[in-house]
């Protein structure tokens, strides 16, 4: 038997949810908020469907053929969140302001470290259709944090989409169906965590007789993919006039949440009989909503190519979730499906220097204004990035050629008015009014070794 002071019942709930992941998360998603490797965060995801690297098994595997070598990377990025909540006063008149003027929003940076491999599979299979896999991971303040995971209400209000991230991986590949037709699909792996606690306690909080039970299952949800080389299709190595160095991409990305589910139930003996007193969470966080991607790329020389894509994200599937959501359910909070245009561009300057950059704009899924408890902030925002990679083709040591990339992003978040309010009785809704902006900074950098 064993004795340990408890403060509450409640705190039975949050303590196996600690248990299964530690906080400072966000309803976001870092290779759909910010990208995955520096190529993507440079150009704004601009040209992240036609990525001949290792991300490609995210946002379009199909690509993955384009490279026949195979790869392995690593890859560190940060993002920096100065987020602001400005006071308008309050409404309803009367009261202390929750929010002080200029606040800066607690929001953790994201600091992800990303590991990803690549490689060609095409001797294990008879026959000529080139085949490729690859993985692709991601980790928490650089390694440190396997899952991050927080979902609360807030009195002061919450940034919807910014905050550490969770363990990100995917894996798939490549295939070449014809000439110049690929597809490519992918599984990307999210975590369901559920934890149940029994236990009986007295009435000054101690429990005994415990048993928990802590575990986690794995969401996989697709992304597939097709690439299409219009010379190559219609005109084989010849000269191809206007279809020469044009392609277009499609890709579907399935939606992904982190999940906990918590099961309390405590008795006090000769107060509270058996069954007891049950507690029951069951939140999501970091969600990401069904994408459906379309892109056009166009060679202008073997030096320089551009892009220009949009996604539509299906934010509105989001509603019925938090309806399920037993802390989030009572904010009602309404959703739009929205599209979100990316154009991107890269410049071989010799074989030595690439330099990329990009801009997309994206307006926030988020319509309401109130929601209460939960008091979500959201922007639109205007993206922009620019990057540059190094390619040493003949490096000490390795036979075979090593890149190195770095991008920046920076995200500007317009300025939005919000209303918190509160189910708590006796709260006068709204009891805020404030004004919500922002920017966001990001670094990403890759270090890739061909093989």
């Amino acid at each position: 038997m064993s004795v340990k002071p408890l403060s509450r019942l409640g705190a039975a709930a949050l303590f196996s949810t600690l248990l299964t992941a530690p906080a400072f998360a966000a309803m976001g998603n870092t290779a759909s908020t910010y990208g995955l490797l520096p190529i993507d965060v440079g150009t704004a995801q601009g040209l992240s469907l036609f990525n001949t690297q290792a991300s490609a098994l995210y946002y379009n595997p199909a690509y993955l053929t384009q490279d026949p070598r195979g790869e392995l990377t690593v890859g560190l990025l940060h993002g920096e969140h100065d987020l602001r909540v400005t006071s308008n006063g309050n409404p309803s008149g009367g009261g202390a302001a929750v929010v002080r003027d200029g606040d800066k929003a607690n929001v953790a940076d994201s600091q992800q470290q990303i590991i990803a491999l690549k490689t060609d599979l095409t001797d294990l299979l008879k026959g000529e259709h080139p085949l490729y896999f690859a993985i692709i991971a991601g980790v928490e303040k650089y390694g440190e944090e396997m899952l991050a995971f927080e979902s609360k209400n807030s009195r002061e209000g919450q940034f919807m989409q910014y905050g550490r991230q969770p363990l990100f991986l995917n894996l798939g590949g490549g295939l070449e169906v014809a000439n110049g037709i690929t597809t490519g699909a992918s599984a990307h792996v999210s975590l369901r965590s559920e934890a149940t606690l029994i236990a009986s306690a007295n009435l000054a909080g101690v429990t005994q007789y415990e048993e928990l039970t802590v575990q986690a299952k794995p969401i996989i949800r697709p992304v597939l993919s097709m690439n299409l080389e219009y010379d190559k299709i219609f005109c084989g190595k010849e000269d191809c006039g206007i279809w020469t160095g044009l392609e277009t991409a499609f890709a579907f990305r399935g939606h992904t949440e982190a999940r906990t589910a918590v099961e309390s139930n405590l008795t006090i003996p000769g107060t509270v009989l058996d069954p007891g007193i049950s507690v029951l969470i069951d939140t999501i966080d970091s969600y990401q909503p069904d994408i459906l991607s379309a892109g056009l790329l166009y060679h202008f020389s073997d030096n320089f190519r551009a892009a220009v894509s949009v996604e539509q994200q299906n934010w509105s599937d989001l509603e019925d979730q938090l309806d399920r959501d037993t802390v989030k359910d009572q904010a009602n909070a309404n959703f739009q499906d929205i599209l979100v245009p990316r154009i991107g561009a890269e410049w071989t300057i010799n074989e030595n220097i690439m330099l990329f950059g990009g801009v997309a704009y994206q307006e926030s899924p988020l319509e309401s204004i109130q929601t209460p408890d939960t008091n979500y902030f959201d922007n639109d925002r205007l993206i922009v990035g620019v990057g540059s990679a190094l390619i040493i083709n003949n490096p000490p040591i390795l036979a075979y050629p090593m890149r190195l990339d770095f991008g920046y992003q920076y995200q500007q978040l317009q300025e939005r008015d919000f209303e918190l309010t509160s189910t708590r009785p006796g709260v006068t809704n709204p009891y805020e009014s404030v004004s919500t902006d922002g920017d966001v900074h990001v670094f990403s950098g890759s270090l890739t070794l061909k093989f």
